[in-house]
């Protein structure tokens, strides 16, 4: 298989309401992992709900992490998804501190290809293009 990333989820329960429903403890909570895992922040969205609950997405220029809530329930779950450089293990167990999960289960998976590209029929073989700061471009 060629790797070309790993991608962290977590379930983590038992955390207090508050901490849950509060936009700015999230928002710090992933500044904090984002550093951690020594991520590129390109862009970070939070959003409250009501009457609780808030989602937030960071898009790194590895790739992103997502958190959705339910202070109700004293759930969390997030998605860490790194490719290239980073370390989402290390920005995983930030989110479970921060956020004080007493209970968590996180599961990691590769990401990637098992045949390479050539190898599938049909499929046209572009080399990859490079943006002047080294981001890859879509072809």
């Amino acid at each position: 298989m060629k790797q070309l990333g790993t991608h962290i989820v977590v379930d983590a329960w038992q955390c207090p309401a508050e901490v849950l429903n509060d936009p700015d403890r999230i928002r710090h909570a992933l500044l904090d992992a984002i550093a951690a895992g020594s991520a590129t922040l390109i862009d970070l969205c939070v959003h409250q709900f009501s009457p609780h609950g808030v989602t937030a997405t960071a898009t790194l220029a590895e790739s992103h992490i997502a958190i959705h809530t339910w202070p109700e329930y004293g759930y969390f779950a997030a998605d860490l998804f790194f490719c290239g450089q980073g370390e989402p293990d290390k920005a995983a167990e930030v989110l479970k501190t921060r956020l004080q999960a007493k209970q968590a289960r996180v599961k990691e998976f590769c990401r990637g290809m098992d045949l390479e590209p050539a190898a599938i029929p049909g499929h046209l073989v572009l080399e990859p293009a490079y943006h002047s700061n080294s981001t890859l471009l879509s072809i």
